[in-house]
C-alpha cells in the first residue's frame, strides 16, 4: 500500500493499482476494511520511531490540518471538515512528530489521527469538559509523545496557540515538559509589579538579552535577518474561571519567554511571540534555547505542505465513502515522513542514518543504484558517507530526476525517486525467487 502511495499520489483506488485488477481489489479491501484503524497504522509507524530516539533530547512537535476535498469546489459549496452537511468535504488531521532538538533531524511519526467532524448541534463549549472537546488532542498527543518517546534523555512537546490549554499544563506527565505558544490574555499571581494579567506582566519585563536570527521565506513573504529581543520570568498562571475541571490546582508555576522584533520588516507585521514553559530559564542562553525549539515548530507546517500540495495532494483524493477516506489519509501520513525525512537529510546536515527511514537490508541495493548513478567527476559522485540517510537521500533525488548540480530536490522529487526505488526492489526480490 505504501508503495502505491507514493506511486500515484492523490488518486482513486483504480489509478492507485495501475490497472491491475488484483491490486485494485487488494488496496480497496484494504481502504474498506473496518479491523485497520488508524491507531494500528499510528502505533506501528510509532513503534520504529521509539527505536530511534533513546538517549536524545527530542521534540515531539504537535499540530493539526484540515484536509478539504474538492479544493475550492467543496469550499464553494459549503463542504468545511467532513460532516458538518453529510458530505465529503474534510477531515481534520493531527499528528505528532518526533525531531532531534540540536540538529533538525526528523525521527519518525509519534502518533496521527485523523478526525471526521460529524455533524450535530453540541453543547456550548464552556459547558463541555476538555475530553468532549476538539482540543482534548492536544492532551492525547502529550500523552502518546510520554509513551512513545519514554526512552529519549529528554522530551519537550512544541505547540502552537491552539495548545494554549491549562489542563494541560496541570496534567503534563512527570518526563514530559511543553512548550507552547501563548493564545490568550491569562490571570496570574500578582506580579511584583502588581500585574495580575499575564500580557500586562511581559509587556513589563526589563530585556535580557537582543541578537540576530534568519526567519525563513514563506509563501508572501521573503527570508529575511531580524533582531529579537528576549525577555523571561516564572510567572503563576492561575486556573481559568469558567470551564476548568474542578480537581485542576488553582494555579501552576510556569517560565514566560518573551521574544520581540526590534527591527521593522519590509513584509509583514514584526514578530511577537509570547512563549510559555516548563522547562526552568534563568539564564539568557536558556531562554534562547526556548525560542530555537518552537523555530522547528516550522518542521511540521512542511509536513502538512508534503502531504498536500508539495508533494501527495492528498486533497484531490477521489475516494467518497469518508471511513476509507480515513484510512487513506492515516496512510499517507505515515508515508509523508520518509518523504520529509529525505528531504532534510539530503545535505547531510542532520547526521542520521539510514536506518532511520530504510530497512537496513536496502543498503546493498542502494549502494548498488548509487554507483549506476555517479559519473566520472567528483561533482557527480554521492558525496555522503555509506551507510547515512544523506547517502539514500542523494540516490533517492537522482532517481526522481534530480540532475545532482542545480536545486535542491524537495518533496516531489523525493517521491518520484522513492516510486522508482520501490519498483527497482521490487524487480530484485523478483529475481531472487526466481533464482
Amino acid at each position: 500500500m505504501q508503495e502505491a502511495l507514493v506511486r500515484r499520489p492523490g488518486s482513486c483506488i483504480r489509478r492507485l493499482a495501475q490497472g491491475d485488477r488484483a491490486r485494485q481489489m487488494q488496496f480497496s479491501r484494504f481502504l474498506h476494511n473496518g479491523a485497520v484503524t488508524v491507531t494500528e497504522m499510528a502505533e506501528t509507524a510509532a513503534a520504529r520511531t521509539a527505536v530511534v530516539v533513546a538517549g536524545r533530547d527530542v521534540l515531539a512537535i504537535q499540530d493539526s490540518s484540515e484536509l478539504v476535498f474538492g479544493g475550492k469546489e467543496a469550499r464553494a459549496r459549503g463542504f468545511g471538515p467532513i460532516g458538518r452537511g453529510g458530505n465529503l468535504g474534510g477531515l481534520l488531521l493531527h499528528s505528532v512528530l518526533a525531531v532531534d532538538a540540536v540538529t533538525g533531524a526528523l525521527f519518525g511519526l509519534v502518533d496521527v489521527k485523523v478526525h471526521n467532524r460529524r455533524g450535530g448541534k453540541v453543547a456550548a463549549r464552556r459547558a463541555r469538559s476538555t475530553a468532549d472537546k476538539e482540543s482534548q488532542r492536544w492532551l492525547d498527543g502529550m500523552f502518546s509523545a510520554s509513551r512513545v518517546l519514554h526512552e529519549a534523555a529528554r522530551i519537550t512537546v512544541v505547540a502552537d496557540r491552539e495548545s494554549d490549554i491549562y489542563e494541560e499544563f496541570a496534567r503534563r506527565p512527570a518526563n514530559v515538559h511543553l512548550l507552547t505558544r501563548i493564545a490568550q490574555d491569562r490571570r496570574i499571581e500578582a506580579a511584583v509589579d502588581g500585574s495580575t494579567m499575564l500580557f500586562a506582566f511581559s509587556d513589563r519585563l526589563p530585556e535580557q538579552a537582543r541578537f540576530v536570527v534568519t526567519i525563513p521565506a514563506a509563501p508572501g513573504r521573503r527570508e529575511r535577518a531580524a533582531e529579537l529581543a528576549l525577555r523571561y520570568s516564572t510567572v503563576a498562571v492561575r486556573k481559568p474561571k469558567n470551564g476548568a475541571a474542578p480537581d485542576l490546582p488553582n494555579s501552576i508555576v510556569l517560565t514566560l519567554v518573551d521574544v520581540t522584533e526590534t527591527s521593522v520588516p519590509e513584509q509583514g507585521e514584526p514578530i511577537h511571540w509570547r512563549l510559555i514553559t516548563t522547562h526552568t530559564v534563568d539564564s539568557p542562553a536558556k531562554a534562547r534555547m526556548m525560542l530555537d525549539f518552537y523555530r522547528r515548530r516550522w518542521i511540521i507546517e512542511d509536513y502538512f505542505r508534503t502531504l498536500k500540495t508539495a508533494g501527495f495532494d492528498i486533497e484531490a483524493a477521489e475516494i467518497q465513502d469518508p471511513d476509507a477516506m480515513v484510512r487513506l489519509v492515516a496512510a499517507v501520513a505515515v508515508t509523508g515522513v520518509t518523504v520529509l525525512q529525505l528531504v532534510r537529510a539530503r545535505d547531510g546536515t542532520t547526521d542520521q542514518l539510514l536506518r532511520d527511514a530504510f530497512d537496513p537490508a536496502d543498503q546493498p541495493l542502494l549502494e548498488t543504484i548509487s554507483a549506476t548513478l555517479e559519473g566520472k567527476t567528483q561533482r557527480q559522485k554521492n558525496p555522503h558517507p555509506k551507510g547515512t540517510l544523506a547517502y539514500a537521500a542523494w540516490v533517492i533525488a537522482r532517481l526522481g530526476a534530480w540532475d545532482g548540480y542545480y536545486g535542491k530536490p524537495g518533496p516531489k522529487v523525493m517521491r518520484i525517486g522513492l516510486q522508482e526505488f520501490h519498483s527497482i526492489k521490487y524487480g530484485f526480490q523478483l529475481g531472487l525467487r526466481d533464482v
